[in-house]
């Protein structure tokens, strides 16, 4: 098995003769989670839907992004193939993504859509092992007795925790969490990343996610990769960004990566929470 699961080369992309990325290149091994760490505008949204293919870098360029083995994109080009690759990448955005007029469990069990006949997805026609495996990460997350309300009744936090939810039905073996706390309270957002941390630590997901507060990066990423204005200036252990080095990296921008009110120190679940790896079993 290829133990890199994220592999970015010369990474570069324009809007409109603007530069965003600037020839990014890192890797990342399968089970670390790692924060991708940067103020307003240093290109974190940009590289991780370059990761997923939402986005294609510059034509001419001889970048490469491959996850888990298998070509994303290469100078631009997609891969014929990348809707498979698609299947085993969940991306978390900070607005949730979520169908607002649905139900919590019908948008779950959306990722599971890749590995049934189109009809049942039309049809919310869906077997009675992905219903049991949608409420079993629902439960996970703690959010079961919402599985039948619409989407909108759901806070931030319980939002993100059912796109969480909706990762582990997938069966997604990377996370791309883009700012998934940015527009959350602080008790919200330790929760969160904690629910990806555990997800880490237990099912050994690969978890990248893009942070603008360092305090979050320190309490649970080992290793931080920092950007500024579309370029890698820090990639190594996150206890080596100590305030000096922060404010030499970022300057007056220093001050939107500095804690919040509240504190970021991890949390774990109280009471009783279904094991994770039933959740993620083949249905």
């Amino acid at each position: 098995m290829n133990e890199t699961a994220v592999n970015v080369k010369a990474l570069r992309k324009s809007f409109g003769g603007q530069t965003a990325l600037q020839g990014v290149s890192f890797q990342v091994q399968r089970g670390e989670m790692v924060a991708l760490l940067g103020a307003s505008g240093s290109g974190k949204s940009t590289l991780l839907r370059h990761l997923a293919g939402l986005h294609r870098a510059d034509s001419d360029s001889h970048s490469e992004v491959e996850l888990l083995g298998r070509t994303v994109q290469r100078a631009g080009r997609l891969a014929s193939d990348v809707r498979a690759t698609r299947a085993k990448v969940a991306m978390i955005f900070q607005q949730f993504n979520l169908v607002d007029r649905l139900p919590v469990m019908t948008n779950v069990l959306a990722g599971a859509l890749h590995r049934l006949p189109l009809w049942r997805g039309l049809f919310k026609q869906f077997p009675r092992a992905e219903l049991e495996r949608a409420y079993a990460a629902l439960s996970h997350v703690g959010i079961e007795r919402c599985a039948w309300q619409r989407a909108s009744t759901l806070s931030g936090g319980q939002q993100q925790r059912a796109a969480i939810s909706r990762a582990l039905v997938q069966g997604a073996e990377v996370i791309l969490a883009d700012e998934p706390i940015a527009s959350l309270d602080p008790e919200s957002s330790r929760r969160v990343m904690a629910l990806l941390a555990e997800v880490n630590r237990e099912l050994g997901v690969t978890v990248l996610v893009s942070l603008h507060q360092v305090d979050f990066a320190f309490a649970f990423c080992p290793r931080t990769i920092a950007l500024r204005a579309g370029q890698v200036v820090f990639d190594g252990p996150t206890q080596d960004l100590s305030p000096e080095r922060l404010q030499e990296l970022y300057g007056t921008a220093v001050h939107e990566l500095m804690p919040q009110q509240g504190t970021a120190e991890p949390v774990r679940h109280t009471g009783p929470a279904p094991a994770l790896q039933p959740v993620l079993q083949a249905a």
